[in-house]
């Protein structure tokens, strides 16, 4: 059974950090495009980061583009975010999802993605 399990968010003050993963399980993670998301109260889902399975690339997204870091542990079938300076606009649910195998990853395109992960709270706020 394909699933992802994120885990990591919470409350965290402004210029803080923290680091989400996202647990795999019944498929190899580092085969498959990986992509984090987010989506706060009232807004419409925004691509956070992706991995592309296809050439190991890394893309981010504007909005956080210097202050995100995406990671993997293949061991552990696992993937980070790592989100540096934190900001009250963080505050979101993130999400993590995979998309198709050895594949290019689509940042802006939620839709390529057919495997998503229940999501994890953060809360920026002093």
């Amino acid at each position: 059974q394909v699933q992802l399990v994120e885990s990591g968010g919470g409350s965290v003050q402004p210029g803080g950090s923290l680091r989400l993963s996202c647990a795999a399980s019944g498929y190899p993670l580092d085969k498959y495009a990986t992509g984090w998301f987010r989506q706060a109260p009232g807004k419409e889902r925004e691509g956070i980061s992706c991995f592309s399975s296809a050439d190991g690339a890394i893309y981010y997204g504007d909005s956080v583009k210097g202050r995100v870091t995406f990671s993997r542990d293949n061991a552990k079938n696992t993937v980070y975010l790592r989100i540096n300076n934190v900001k009250p606009e963080d505050t979101a649910i993130y999400y993590c999802a995979t998309g198709g195998y050895d594949s290019t990853c689509q940042i802006r395109d939620g839709s390529t993605y057919m495997n998503w992960g229940q999501g994890t709270q953060v809360t920026v706020s002093s």
